[in-house]
Order: structure tokens, then sequence, then C-alpha cells
């Protein structure tokens, strides 16, 4: 089959297709605060309340908060809140892990935590405390360290020695 073929049947295979693909995709787009959306197409999922673990060990208390650090539902959060952990989760007090622990866990978006962090938004009363106070400190980022990714766990070896 020669090139011009080629090209020709291709373009009218795309050509059929198209139409049935962009149906297949909403055609609305985000249209934020409007006054008259009715957000019927809202779907709000029930989240479970967070429930402080007192049974738990400080060491198990740790790991999972290294694990929930690193596992968020946003990339920029992933970031900043395992770098975070891996800097200073390890030397925090058993009071300093508690505020953590609700601070990650019991705010049900992850945009807050990242917001209230960069202080575009202020901090609810209830998350203020020594982490938040570190957290906006570490998140300005003083020493320009280039944060793109979140770090290996090669450091939790280390620190088993």
């Amino acid at each position: 089959m020669s090139f011009a073929v080629k090209r020709l049947v291709t373009g009218v295979f795309r050509a059929a297709w198209r139409p049935s693909v962009t149906g297949l995709v909403s055609s609305r787009g985000y249209r934020g605060d409007a006054p008259d959306d009715t957000k019927v197409d809202l779907i709000e999922i029930p989240l479970p309340p967070w429930e402080e673990k007192p049974d738990e060990t400080t060491d198990i208390k740790r790991r999972r908060l290294l694990y929930e650090s690193r596992k968020r539902g946003m990339l920029e959060n992933c970031i900043l809140l395992s770098l975070f952990a891996k800097q200073y989760l390890s030397t925090m007090t058993e009071k300093q892990l508690r505020q953590y622990d609700r601070l990650i866990n019991e705010p049900s978006n992850d945009w807050d935590i990242y917001y209230w962090a960069t202080e575009a938004l202020p901090t609810p009363e209830v998350y203020q405390g020594e982490v938040m106070d570190m957290l906006k400190e570490f998140t300005k980022n003083r020493n320009h360290e280039q944060r793109l990714d979140a770090p290996s766990l090669e450091y939790l070896d280390k620190d088993s020695r």
C-alpha cells in the first residue's frame, strides 16, 4: 500500500471515529461557582471520621504516619509531607505525633492541608500548634532545596542500623 493511500485511509478512520469518541466525553467544563450551577452532578463520598489510635505504639505510629505522608491524594502533598516526615518524624514527641496524625488524616480535602501549609489560607484553630508551625516553616524552603519528588526510602535503612 502506498504512503498516500495509507494516509488517506488513516484520515478517514480518524474522522469516522472522532464523533463517537467526543460523544462519550462530557462537554461540560469546569465552571467554578457559577450562579446557575445546580451541582446535581456533584458526588459526595462520605469519609469515616478520624479517630486517634491510643493503643498504637510510637514505633508503629511513626511507620504509619510515614506511609500516610507518602501516599496522598495529590502529588503536591505527597512530596511536601513525605519530605517533611523524612526530616521531622523520627524526632517528634508523642504530642507532636498526635498533632501530625490529626493534621494529615482528619481533613477530608488534601488541598486544605496544602493551602494551610503554604499560608494561602488561614489554618483552622484545631490544627494550629507546633507541628503546623514546623510544616509552615518547612514549606518556605529557606535553603532552596530541590523538591521535585518524594524521597527514596534508602534513609530508612540507615536509621534502622
